[in-house]
């Protein structure tokens, strides 16, 4: 039974949770049908006293595991109303080029949680000695100086950090707190933080799994230089914005057209699957015109992803670019507000109960936009939890080149409903390493973010002579004046079988119009010349007698001259 709007429906409210980048925090809110994306995303900024909003987004996962930002444009009903119950996760969605061409220091503050959150889940992957540092600076900004009678031992060991602690990277961050950053504010360690994040490769890389020509796994990382993919340990190109001309999607496949010196080139890359291959063409359109677009007056709409029986995807860009923001000469019209920090290590346990994903407790409450409950999870700080979201059925264990040392990775988002998912066996050899270790919990969508897993007892050995900084990583393309050049070994066969697919289903089209049509004819010369009881009764019509004689009469008449021309013609 169709049921249509009413007045009445605007007294409606829906109940939904927000996870903010402290996973001791959450907000408790309601939103209306007529409430957009943007409305919920301003009340959570407001909330946290954030002025700068445009950086971030709000995140959820859909009833088939597949992850997406909140639309800023769109109802918020529409997006989530298979879901129950509905979870957000506040994050940071367009990482700065330079976070300190930021105006404040709040909201430098969140871009500094969401990268200790990066770190701890492997996302901002790099070497033992960029690890070790910015771990030591995290001990400093949370523990303070040193002091040998209050921190004892292994101090480090008590806290999660990194996603794989052994003992030698943990001497290496005790070393570095104990000797290069006494004296040091928290204000000054977030800062030397943020510093040395983004200056890595994978600042602001969110991986997504695919496939190339030959099926071989890489990964790709879309932020604010382009779009860059990896193999193993290795950065293997990197298509800047000023080189991508076009970005679309059909089915699985991911297509990026490129023009490098007035050449153009094709890439193709395969998602696992067609909803994902969606959320990654719309992450890069997104990161794409917030990065270059010198307006979002500028940005078109772009529709892709369209087939026989599909009309495509339509992508509209909400809000303001880089350019508008940066160009914003209004300061803030207030004073810099005090950054409220509390210690947000991980300390490790073996059982302590996680940011809940089920629907909130009666005791925890709700409130409506604009109000809302800002408040601790169940009262306590969040611990890991021992639930594992590894994802089963990869090549092998996961490995970071940390040295001695490797992390394991945990899945932020994934919250496992049917028990835990296989561990796989230390011992597992595996050719990718890289990708296992650093990518997996980003391609494990799931319905809830904040699990953490507590894996205390495997140490992989890696190879320590693979680095990822900007300086050490290696690349399998040329540079040229600063511009990537693709190398041969990348063919367009994937796009060939495309363009074969779409004349296939143009050449489909075109037969079932055919058809159709001709289908048609013969119904209408059933019509007015059969001797069937049925349609002698339908001449008998005043409006079809009408039809016949002011165009069927006329037309047969012309279609016998013609066909009689033409005969004589062929005679003579």
């Amino acid at each position: 039974m169709l049921r249509f709007g009413s007045k009445g429906d605007s007294n409606i409210v829906y109940k939904c949770t927000v996870r903010l980048l402290e996973d001791t925090e959450i907000l408790e809110c309601e939103y209306k049908p007529n409430h957009k994306g943007k409305v919920l995303l301003e009340y959570v900024c407001q909330q946290l006293n954030l002025v700068e909003q445009d950086y971030f987004g709000l995140r959820y996962v859909d009833a088939s595991e597949q992850r997406h930002w909140l639309d800023l444009g769109k109802s918020i009903l529409k997006q989530v109303k298979d879901l129950d119950p509905v979870l957000f996760s506040f994050r940071v969605k367009f990482y700065p080029p330079d976070p300190f061409r930021l105006k404040e220091e709040i909201t430098r503050y969140q871009i500094f949680l969401q990268l200790k959150r990066d770190l701890l889940h492997g996302r901002l992957y790099c070497a033992v000695g960029e690890a070790s540092m910015l771990a030591a600076f995290i001990i400093q900004g949370d523990l303070g100086d040193y002091m040998p009678e209050v921190h004892l031992g292994n101090y480090v060991s008590d806290y999660k950090i990194l996603l794989k602690q052994t003992e030698t990277i943990e001497e290496k961050i005790m070393e570095i707190h104990q000797k290069n950053l006494k004296g040091q504010t928290p204000p000054q360690v977030e800062s030397s933080f943020l510093k040395l994040a983004c200056q890595l490769d994978t600042y602001g890389v969110d991986p997504h799994p695919v496939k190339d020509h030959k099926g071989s796994q890489l990964y790709l990382g879309i932020n604010y230089s382009g779009i860059l993919t990896f193999q193993g340990s290795r950065k293997t190109h990197h298509f800047r914005w000023s080189d991508v001309q076009k970005i679309n999607y059909e089915g699985k496949m991911f297509i990026i057209h490129l023009n490098y010196n007035e050449k153009k080139h094709t890439v193709g890359f395969k998602c696992p699957s067609g909803s994902a291959c969606k959320y990654v063409w719309r992450c890069a359109m997104e990161q794409m015109l917030f990065f270059t677009l010198p307006s979002s007056s500028d940005a078109p709409s772009v529709v892709s992803g369209g087939g026989l029986f599909s009309w495509g995807t339509k992508f509209k860009y909400t809000g303001r670019t880089e350019r508008e923001i940066l160009e914003d000469n209004r300061s803030p019209s207030r004073e810099q507000p005090t950054v409220q920090r509390t210690s947000s290590l991980r300390r490790k346990a073996s059982s302590v109960p996680a940011t809940p994903s089920t629907p909130l407790q009666p005791h925890l409450g709700y409130s409506s936009l604009p109000r809302s409950s800002h408040s601790d999870v169940g009262g306590s700080r969040m611990e890991p939890s021992t639930s594992t979201g590894l994802l089963s059925g990869l090549e092998g264990p996961s490995s970071q080149n940390f040295g001695d040392t490797a992390l394991e990775t945990v899945c932020e988002d994934q919250e496992t409903a049917g028990g835990l998912r296989r561990r796989i066996p230390a011992n597992e050899d595996s050719v990718d390493r890289f990708s296992d270790y650093y990518f997996r919990d980003s391609f494990e969508h799931s319905s809830s973010e904040s699990q953490l897993v507590e894996n205390s007892s495997r140490v992989i050995e890696t190879n320590p002579s693979h680095r990822s900084s900007r300086s050490q990583t290696p690349l399998l393309h040329s540079q040229v004046d600063g511009r990537v050049t693709l190398p041969n070994a990348i063919p367009n066969a994937p796009i060939k079988k495309l363009r074969f697919r779409r004349v296939y289903s143009i050449l489909k089209i075109c037969g079932f119009i055919s058809i159709v049509i001709i289908c048609i004819i013969i119904f209408i010369e059933m019509m007015f010349e059969s001797n069937y009881e049925i349609f002698i009764r339908c001449r008998a019509n005043p409006d079809i007698i009408s039809l016949k004689v002011t165009y069927w009469d006329p037309l047969k008449q012309y279609l016998r001259r013609k066909a009689d021309g033409m005969f004589c013609r062929v005679i003579f």
